[in-house]
């Protein structure tokens, strides 16, 4: 569904990313993993059209969609999800639910995917007409995911859906992340928690330093000495 062939990035004078290779198969859930400041946040910002320096080449479904505004790849179904989430704090949930289907593509399914996003996320039912301000941690990231499936993505990348929640929030995203993920949609995700995003990873791409030093499949990845070093401590 998406291919990266010799990416790099740039903000300002600064190389970010140097000649990434990639690829997000249709149905995967491809983890992206990396230290921090190395990259991976603004990989997934390039792809979707929020980083205008960038040259090499980014195909999604055959298509060259580098350098493409954000706009029209929302409508050609790719949608980020930040980690700082970016709600409308004194908007409801379900007003920040309806902007997400602001597109011209997601309008006519705005009614059947409001159903879908209040069945898997039943908390968000509940609080429909709760403004987002007063969400916790939690819930304003489930609200965040949520935003995102109104835009009838087929590929979501997602940053770091986890970051600072408790251990059963995490969870939580974690199941409902694999739950979309069943539904069909490709999902393309940056996450700290590698035990459990392990779990669900179709395929796993390292990133250090601004350049991809490792890929391979949770087993292999799991079972590779550098990862244990870098990012388990063992």
């Amino acid at each position: 569904m998406l291919k990266i062939e010799k990416l790099n990035a740039y903000y300002g004078e600064f190389h970010v990313l140097e000649d990434i290779n990639m690829e997000v198969p249709r149905g995967q859930v491809v983890v992206l993993l990396g230290p921090n400041g190395h990259g991976k946040s603004t990989l997934l910002k390039s792809i979707c059209g929020l980083v205008r320096s960038v040259k090499g080449n980014i195909l999604y479904k055959g298509q060259n969609i580098t350098g493409m505004s954000t706009s029209r790849l929302v409508s050609m179904g790719i949608t980020y999800i930040a980690e700082n989430r970016e709600l409308f704090p004194f908007m409801t949930v379900q007003e920040n639910l309806k902007l997400g289907a602001f597109s011209r593509a997601a309008r006519p399914h705005l009614k059947e995917n409001l159903d879908m996003v209040f069945t898997l996320f039943p908390r968000l039912a509940e609080r429909k007409k709760q403004l987002a301000s007063t969400m916790s941690g939690g819930e304003g990231r489930m609200l965040a995911i949520a935003r995102g499936l109104m835009s009838n993505a087929d590929l979501l990348a997602v940053d770091e859906p986890s970051l600072g929640l408790q251990p059963n929030l995490r969870l939580e995203v974690f199941r409902i992340i694999k739950e979309i993920n069943k539904q069909g949609k490709t999902i393309l995700v940056v996450e700290q928690n590698i035990p459990k995003i392990a779990e669900m990873a179709d395929k796993i791409y390292v990133l250090e330093e601004g350049m991809i030093t490792f890929e391979g499949d949770k087993e292999k990845v799991l079972s590779s000495e550098h990862m244990k070093e870098i990012f388990l401590g063992m």
